[in-house]
Protein backbone atom coordinates (compact mmCIF):
# COMPACT_ATOMS: atom_id res chain seq x y z
CA UNK A 1 0.00 0.00 0.00
CA UNK A 2 1.01 3.96 -1.04
CA UNK A 3 2.01 5.65 1.90
CA UNK A 4 0.31 9.46 3.29
CA UNK A 5 2.33 12.58 2.30
CA UNK A 6 1.11 15.55 5.33
CA UNK A 7 1.68 18.85 4.37
CA UNK A 8 2.30 20.24 8.65
CA UNK A 9 2.32 23.65 9.33
CA UNK A 10 4.51 24.42 12.47
CA UNK A 11 3.57 27.70 13.14
CA UNK A 12 5.84 30.69 12.89
CA UNK A 13 8.73 30.41 15.07
CA UNK A 14 7.78 29.35 18.87
CA UNK A 15 7.25 25.56 18.95
CA UNK A 16 4.77 26.46 21.76
CA UNK A 17 2.51 27.28 19.13
CA UNK A 18 2.70 24.47 17.14
CA UNK A 19 -0.74 22.71 16.98
CA UNK A 20 -1.56 19.02 19.06
CA UNK A 21 -2.33 18.13 15.35
CA UNK A 22 0.64 18.70 14.08
CA UNK A 23 2.48 17.23 17.12
CA UNK A 24 0.94 14.13 16.51
CA UNK A 25 1.33 13.86 12.62
CA UNK A 26 5.18 14.32 13.27
CA UNK A 27 5.81 11.43 15.76
CA UNK A 28 3.59 9.20 13.89
CA UNK A 29 5.36 10.02 10.63
CA UNK A 30 8.10 7.50 9.01
CA UNK A 31 9.64 10.08 7.42
CA UNK A 32 10.12 14.63 7.91
CA UNK A 33 10.53 16.33 4.61
CA UNK A 34 12.45 19.75 5.35
CA UNK A 35 12.79 22.18 3.05
CA UNK A 36 16.03 23.50 2.47
CA UNK A 37 16.79 26.61 0.57
CA UNK A 38 20.89 26.19 0.23
CA UNK A 39 23.03 26.34 3.20
CA UNK A 40 21.61 24.49 5.97
CA UNK A 41 17.93 23.23 7.49
CA UNK A 42 15.93 26.05 8.30
CA UNK A 43 13.40 27.29 10.79
CA UNK A 44 10.92 24.55 10.49
CA UNK A 45 13.16 22.15 11.56
CA UNK A 46 14.32 23.86 13.99
CA UNK A 47 10.72 24.36 15.77
CA UNK A 48 9.85 20.68 15.20
CA UNK A 49 13.12 19.18 16.19
CA UNK A 50 12.41 18.53 19.56
CA UNK A 51 9.69 15.68 18.31
CA UNK A 52 12.60 14.38 15.17
CA UNK A 53 15.03 12.55 17.41
CA UNK A 54 15.42 9.37 15.32
CA UNK A 55 13.52 9.91 12.55
CA UNK A 56 14.22 9.64 9.23
CA UNK A 57 14.98 13.33 7.39
CA UNK A 58 14.36 14.37 3.77
CA UNK A 59 16.27 17.36 2.87
CA UNK A 60 14.58 18.92 0.22
CA UNK A 61 16.40 21.76 -2.08
CA UNK A 62 13.64 24.88 -2.18
CA UNK A 63 15.45 27.74 -4.10
CA UNK A 64 14.76 31.02 -3.38
CA UNK A 65 13.98 32.44 -6.54
CA UNK A 66 11.27 34.29 -8.69
CA UNK A 67 12.45 32.21 -12.09
CA UNK A 68 9.36 30.08 -12.51
CA UNK A 69 11.39 27.24 -14.62
CA UNK A 70 13.89 26.99 -11.79
CA UNK A 71 11.63 26.49 -9.13
CA UNK A 72 9.40 24.11 -11.49
CA UNK A 73 12.37 21.82 -11.81
CA UNK A 74 12.88 21.80 -7.79
CA UNK A 75 9.52 20.79 -7.01
CA UNK A 76 9.62 18.15 -9.31
CA UNK A 77 12.35 16.87 -7.92
CA UNK A 78 11.00 17.01 -4.47
CA UNK A 79 8.01 15.46 -5.04
CA UNK A 80 9.88 12.52 -7.45
CA UNK A 81 11.88 12.10 -3.95
CA UNK A 82 8.28 11.76 -1.94
CA UNK A 83 6.69 9.75 -4.02
CA UNK A 84 9.61 7.52 -4.07
CA UNK A 85 9.15 6.96 0.00
CA UNK A 86 5.17 7.01 -0.41
CA UNK A 87 5.35 3.90 -2.82
CA UNK A 88 7.48 1.96 -0.13
CA UNK A 89 4.12 2.50 1.80
CA UNK A 90 5.85 5.43 4.27
CA UNK A 91 3.87 8.27 5.78
CA UNK A 92 6.09 11.67 5.01
CA UNK A 93 5.48 14.33 6.79
CA UNK A 94 7.01 17.64 5.21
CA UNK A 95 7.31 21.05 7.41
CA UNK A 96 6.25 24.08 6.46
CA UNK A 97 6.40 27.76 8.68
CA UNK A 98 3.23 29.42 9.28
CA UNK A 99 0.68 28.26 8.03
CA UNK A 100 0.66 26.62 4.56
CA UNK A 101 -2.31 28.12 2.82
CA UNK A 102 -0.43 31.27 2.82
CA UNK A 103 2.29 31.85 0.47
CA UNK A 104 3.83 28.41 1.29
CA UNK A 105 6.04 26.47 -1.95
CA UNK A 106 5.00 23.73 -0.12
CA UNK A 107 1.38 23.74 -2.30
CA UNK A 108 3.24 23.59 -5.64
CA UNK A 109 4.68 20.42 -4.62
CA UNK A 110 1.02 18.85 -2.88
CA UNK A 111 -0.70 19.82 -6.27
CA UNK A 112 1.92 17.72 -8.17
CA UNK A 113 2.08 14.59 -6.11
CA UNK A 114 -1.85 14.68 -6.04
CA UNK A 115 -1.60 15.00 -9.38
CA UNK A 116 0.11 12.20 -9.70
CA UNK A 117 -2.68 9.75 -7.39
CA UNK A 118 -1.05 9.90 -4.40
CA UNK A 119 -3.07 10.78 -1.17
CA UNK A 120 -1.93 14.20 0.94
CA UNK A 121 -3.57 16.28 3.26
CA UNK A 122 -2.63 19.50 4.53
CA UNK A 123 -2.47 20.57 8.76
CA UNK A 124 -3.07 24.19 9.10
CA UNK A 125 -1.37 26.48 11.91
CA UNK A 126 -1.13 29.68 13.06
CA UNK A 127 0.23 32.09 10.89
CA UNK A 128 2.94 34.67 11.11
CA UNK A 129 0.55 37.73 11.25
CA UNK A 130 -1.36 36.40 14.17
CA UNK A 131 1.38 35.84 16.25
CA UNK A 132 2.96 38.98 15.11
CA UNK A 133 -0.85 40.54 15.88
CA UNK A 134 -0.82 38.72 19.68
CA UNK A 135 3.13 39.99 20.20
CA UNK A 136 2.11 43.48 19.07
CA UNK A 137 -1.13 43.30 21.76
CA UNK A 138 -2.77 44.50 19.07
CA UNK A 139 -5.63 43.18 16.63
CA UNK A 140 -5.62 42.38 12.94
CA UNK A 141 -9.46 43.48 12.10
CA UNK A 142 -12.19 44.33 14.16
CA UNK A 143 -16.10 45.40 13.78
CA UNK A 144 -16.68 46.19 10.13
CA UNK A 145 -12.75 46.51 9.55
CA UNK A 146 -11.14 44.71 6.49
CA UNK A 147 -8.01 42.83 6.22
CA UNK A 148 -5.47 42.78 3.11
CA UNK A 149 -1.98 40.56 3.23
CA UNK A 150 0.41 41.46 0.88
CA UNK A 151 4.09 40.24 -0.01
CA UNK A 152 6.36 43.36 -0.49
CA UNK A 153 8.13 41.55 -2.84
CA UNK A 154 5.83 40.44 -5.16
CA UNK A 155 4.90 43.43 -7.09
CA UNK A 156 4.33 47.46 -5.98
CA UNK A 157 1.99 48.17 -3.03
CA UNK A 158 1.28 51.63 -3.80
CA UNK A 159 -1.83 50.53 -4.99
CA UNK A 160 -2.62 48.35 -2.16
CA UNK A 161 -2.00 51.38 -0.10
CA UNK A 162 -5.01 53.26 -1.28
CA UNK A 163 -7.44 50.52 0.13
CA UNK A 164 -9.30 51.06 3.10
CA UNK A 165 -8.27 48.14 5.12
CA UNK A 166 -5.68 47.46 7.96
CA UNK A 167 -2.83 45.79 5.90
CA UNK A 168 -0.01 42.61 6.64
CA UNK A 169 2.79 42.91 4.57
CA UNK A 170 4.67 39.29 4.47
CA UNK A 171 8.18 38.98 3.27
CA UNK A 172 9.17 42.25 3.72
CA UNK A 173 13.26 41.31 4.17
CA UNK A 174 15.60 43.60 1.61
CA UNK A 175 12.28 45.58 0.64
CA UNK A 176 11.54 46.44 4.18
CA UNK A 177 13.63 50.26 3.84
CA UNK A 178 11.78 50.48 0.56
CA UNK A 179 8.50 49.78 2.76
CA UNK A 180 9.01 52.58 5.03
CA UNK A 181 9.95 54.94 2.51
CA UNK A 182 6.39 54.19 0.68
CA UNK A 183 4.59 54.45 4.14
CA UNK A 184 6.00 57.39 4.86
CA UNK A 185 5.10 59.34 1.10
CA UNK A 186 1.40 57.95 2.01
CA UNK A 187 1.29 59.52 5.39
CA UNK A 188 0.62 55.98 6.79
CA UNK A 189 4.31 55.28 8.84
CA UNK A 190 3.02 55.73 12.00
CA UNK A 191 0.52 53.67 11.59
CA UNK A 192 2.78 51.15 11.09
CA UNK A 193 4.35 48.39 13.55
CA UNK A 194 6.87 45.34 12.64
CA UNK A 195 7.55 41.91 14.17
CA UNK A 196 10.92 40.53 13.27
CA UNK A 197 11.51 36.42 13.75
CA UNK A 198 8.53 35.99 15.76
CA UNK A 199 8.80 33.90 18.88
CA UNK A 200 12.41 32.66 17.32
CA UNK A 201 15.70 33.60 19.82
CA UNK A 202 16.08 36.61 17.79
CA UNK A 203 13.02 37.74 17.93
CA UNK A 204 12.96 41.97 17.24
CA UNK A 205 9.96 44.17 18.07
CA UNK A 206 9.07 47.19 16.76
CA UNK A 207 5.85 49.00 17.68
CA UNK A 208 6.72 52.40 15.91
CA UNK A 209 7.84 50.53 11.88
CA UNK A 210 9.65 54.10 11.90
CA UNK A 211 12.18 52.79 14.56
CA UNK A 212 13.54 50.07 12.61
CA UNK A 213 17.23 49.44 12.70
CA UNK A 214 19.31 48.94 9.15
CA UNK A 215 18.88 45.64 8.79
CA UNK A 216 15.78 43.75 8.19
CA UNK A 217 15.34 40.03 8.02
CA UNK A 218 13.43 38.03 5.59
CA UNK A 219 10.81 37.08 8.31
CA UNK A 220 9.40 40.89 9.10
CA UNK A 221 5.80 41.04 9.10
CA UNK A 222 4.72 44.58 8.90
CA UNK A 223 0.89 45.35 10.21
CA UNK A 224 -0.28 48.86 9.09
CA UNK A 225 -3.50 49.98 11.25
CA UNK A 226 -6.09 51.86 9.25
CA UNK A 227 -6.89 55.76 10.55
CA UNK A 228 -9.98 55.64 11.84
Amino acid sequence: MRGKLYGVSVGPGDPELMTLKAVRIIRESDVIAIPNIGHKRQTAYSIAEEYLAGKELLDCATPMTREHDVACVAYEKIADDLCALLDTGKTVAYLCLGDIAIYSSYMYVHDIVVGRGYEAEVIPGVTSFSACAARLGTTLCEGPERLLVAPVMASDIDDVLDVPANKVFMKSGSAVHDLRDTLEAHGQLEDASMVANCGLPDEKVFERFADIEDDADYFSVVIVKERR
